[in-house]
């Protein structure tokens, strides 16, 4: 008998190489989701993951309203069986309303329920990107929206907004230069992940004008839009939009939305806003991808969104404010002079700069072994591997002793670092 095994390649051989596809090589595991690994440990101060708070998730509300959708033999019929692929209607009615809310006039055509807003990334991706394309990404900008578009094999370039000299037809001759066009610019305009930064109002409207000239959709990622700690709300990109062109079915905005931050990221329901006619395509590559996002988990989120949203966003709100402010005063209190860090009105994070000379990536070995303090070196956020001195510092998960001691405990090393 022939020993099969004997014909195995080694254990420095991957089995599977010659079959993968060459999109395959761009797949990269993600830092974060590692790093995320450490919550494991009991010992460790976390500002790794921007993790929501468990303390707030609903879980009595969530819990009775499993129960509810399952003892009524009609609805539990309907909620455990295979459902259209857009989502809920009843669902996709009460986002009407919430983008109604958010000056944003549409209906339910323009509404597709995701799996989380990661999933419509993923989806935006497929259908606007051809390899040797160009997306127009902010520096630093979010690792997902990198994860979700480079299977696709585009090329970055980074999104200029304020005073700049890039213009419109540099970006243009730089993407045909490259072999392919630029197809959109995609930004997370409030409490940026990871800068904590908010894009200004004018910002909103340079990067309109910018769209409108390059002829490219914008995604407006607005994970983070509800958790505003100060300062005034901003109108979303595709309510100015709207307010320019006239209706949502002319907007060149396409705007996702999630409940992972306000309610719970455990039911994973995102939604995408967007044209009746990018809405309709997209519902193609949904079908294709997982036939509908789960008919039990929409139901659930419904009940939750109608009895308490707003009670959960102000609580959130109440919440991760005290929090924020305890960093920024442990980074103030403690941080030497050559540090600086910026100050988010809202979201989860504050991004850090250090002396040119500091690795971060080093330095987060010896936090994590020497301080048992984690967080996320910066160049993970950049496409071209720059901003190596900086650092992403998630407040959500810790507690506030926690996150004064962290902020200390890193100080102190940052203080004492060798190089």
């Amino acid at each position: 008998m022939t020993d099969t095994f004997s014909k195995m390649p080694s254990a420095n051989t991957e089995l599977w190489e010659p079959r993968y596809a060459a999109r395959a090589a761009r797949m990269q595991a993600s830092e974060i989701r590692e790093l995320l690994k450490l919550l494991d440990q009991p010992d460790i101060i976390s500002f790794a993951g921007g993790i929501p708070d468990p303390a707030l998730f609903p879980v009595e509300a969530v819990s009775k309203a499993y129960l509810d959708v399952l003892s009524d033999k009609v609805q539990a019929s309907r909620v455990l069986q295979y459902s259209i692929s857009e989502g809920d209607p009843a669902l996709r009615a009460w986002i009407v309303d919430h983008m109604a809310s958010r000056g944003v006039a549409c209906a339910a055509g323009n509404i597709l329920i995701t799996n989380g807003s990661q999933q419509g990334l993923e989806f935006l991706g497929r259908l606007l990107l051809s390899p040797k394309d160009t997306a127009l990404v902010e520096a630093p900008t979010y690792l997902g929206a990198l994860q979700a578009f480079s299977s696709n094999e585009p090329r970055y370039d980074t999104l200029h907004l304020g005073q700049t000299n890039r213009t419109p037809d540099s970006y243009r001759r730089a993407a045909m230069d490259a072999g392919g066009e630029v197809k959109f610019a995609y930004v997370v305009p409030d409490f940026s992940n990871p800068s904590g930064e908010t894009l200004p109002l004018d910002g909103r409207h340079d990067l309109l004008a910018l769209a409108m000239d390059l002829d490219i959709p914008i995604i407006e990622d607005a994970a983070y839009a509800a958790l505003r700690y100060d300062g005034v709300d901003l109108a979303p990109l595709q309510a100015l939009d709207i307010a320019s062109v006239g209706s949502i079915n002319a907007s060149r905005v396409i705007y996702c939305g999630t409940f992972s931050k306000t309610l719970t990221p455990g039911l994973r329901i995102g939604w995408i806003c967007a044209s009746e006619q990018l809405i309709a395509r997209l519902i193609l590559i949904k079908q294709a991808s997982d036939l509908n996002s789960a008919a039990i988990n929409q139901a659930v989120l419904l009940r939750l969104a109608e009895t308490l949203y707003e009670e959960q966003v102000s609580k959130a709100r109440i919440h991760y404010r005290a929090k924020r402010d305890a960093m920024l005063a442990a980074l103030a209190a403690y941080m030497p002079d050559s540090v600086t860090w910026t100050q988010p009105e809202g979201g989860l994070f504050v991004w850090v700069t250090l002396p040119p000379d500091i690795n971060t990536s080093a330095l987060l070995k010896r936090a994590v072994s020497q301080a048992r303090v984690a967080f996320v070196p910066g160049h993970a956020f950049f496409t071209d591997g720059t901003g190596t001195n900086t650092m992403r510092l998630s407040f959500s998960l810790p507690d506030i002793a926690s996150i004064t001691q962290g902020v200390q405990r890193l100080s102190e090393l940052i203080r004492n670092d060798p190089t």
